[in-house]
């Protein structure tokens, strides 16, 4: 009984009555303007010829309003305010073809629900107060059941105004459930939405990758120069070298910090400063520089046209570089690094191999590795690695096209 009796309380009820109700106050203009073209087509006296296109205009007119995207984006609003259905914020630009004739369906029947309520209130309505103010002095001149008894027709009157209340109730609920379906986005926008949620999760995980190498091999490289000046404090050059790199491998990750974290900025700001130029594999010497400092010998070598490589692949493959030293350091510790990279068969071929000591080789399940192989991955490249005759080595191929 209580459940039964719940349309009638309950406030949504009566706040979808009056989103309806907003749909038949729309409609209205609509009638006024049918009636005066009917008038004018049945009036003689008129040329139906300029009758005919003053129609055909005013048609195109009232049409127009509902595949606007602004009409769409006040629906929606209502929709949420009145109905109470979550819809997400519409597209910019107003969708898809699909979304503005969706709109556009909407907007007739939110027109028609609004004509059919507004039709009940202005008779249903009067009609029920009549009857239940008639054992009042109320008045009902004309209408059905004048000569009943005045408990009859309050009786009448109250069951009136209750199907009227269920009927726009069920109208209301009928409403929320159309509504996500027309103004909801459209399948090929929901799709379209998913790709770009999943290219931000793609590029925060490249920005997590650039953290992770660039940050990473600073941290490797000073410890390392500082545990270096420490052993060496009696010989004050060393001590100024190992704090110079210190300064600057501090400074360079602190560069790629705030191009990282600037990326991850969720709006963008006019007065920030522009972020600094991405290192490439022309900066591989800088690399090679740090961990020199850092106790580690390497032996550098590079073939063919370095300079046409693309510069998505240049700059993933100075920090697959950047990564494979830097785990040489970690794990092997000061022992000679051979580091080939070359050009050739259209793709970026970088190899990378030192001595297995005995603290052993990168756990192959590590985060660096991973980076790795994430950054191949994306790029479509091939990637093995392993240890053979006492050497651990990392071969890197990455496709780049044509010449």
């Amino acid at each position: 009984m209580t459940r039964l009796l719940a349309p009638l309380v309950r406030a949504s009820t009566y706040r979808r009555g009056v989103h309806l109700l907003l749909g038949g106050v729309l409609l209205l203009p609509y009638v006024l303007l049918g009636v005066v073209f009917a008038t004018m087509l049945t009036d003689d006296t008129l040329p139906q010829v300029a009758v005919w296109v003053l129609l055909l205009i005013g048609a195109v007119i009232a049409v127009t309003p509902a595949f606007l995207g602004g009409t769409r984006a006040v629906e929606i609003v209502a929709a949420r305010v009145l109905l109470g259905v979550d819809l997400p914020e519409p597209a910019p630009g107003g969708g898809d073809r699909e979304t503005t004739l969706r709109g556009a369906l909407w907007f007739g029947a939110h027109l028609a629900f609004g004509g059919v309520v507004g039709v009940a209130l202005f008779t249903a309505l009067p009609m029920a107060l009549a009857y239940v103010t008639q054992p009042f002095g109320g008045r009902i001149d004309g209408l059905p059941l004048a000569g009943s008894s005045p408990a009859a027709m309050t009786a009448v009157g109250v069951v009136l105004l209750v199907v009227l209340v269920y009927a726009v109730a069920g109208l209301g609920s009928l409403a929320a459930v159309v509504a996500p379906v027309l103004l909801g986005p459209s399948p090929a926008a929901r799709i379209a939405s998913l790709e770009a949620r999943a290219d931000r999760l793609v590029e925060r995980a490249r920005l997590a990758r650039e953290l992770h190498d660039s940050v990473g091999h600073a941290l490797t490289v000073t410890t390392l120069q500082a545990a270096a000046a420490q052993r060496a404090s009696h010989d004050p050059e060393f001590v100024r070298q190992a704090l110079v790199a210190i300064e600057e491998t501090g400074r360079a990750a602190m560069e790629d910090l705030d191009h990282v974290l600037g990326l991850l900025r969720a709006a963008e700001h006019a007065d920030r400063r522009p972020a600094p130029p991405q290192r490439t594999l022309a900066d591989v010497d800088r690399i090679v520089a740090d961990v020199t400092g850092a106790g580690l010998r390497v032996s550098l070598t590079r073939d063919g046209p370095l300079a046409t490589v693309p510069a998505a692949v240049s700059r993933e493959g100075y920090r697959i570089v950047q990564e494979a030293l830097t785990n040489a350091v970690r794990h092997a510790g000061p022992v000679p690094v051979t580091v080939h990279i070359a050009v050739a068969d259209r793709s970026l071929r970088i190899d990378v191999a030192n001595p297995v000591t005995r603290s052993g080789a990168p756990d192959p399940s590590g985060r660096g590795l991973a980076g790795m192989r994430e950054r191949v991955d994306v790029l479509g490249g091939r990637m093995t690695v392993g240890t053979a005759d006492g050497r651990f080595t990392v071969a890197v191929r990455l496709p780049i096209g044509g010449s």
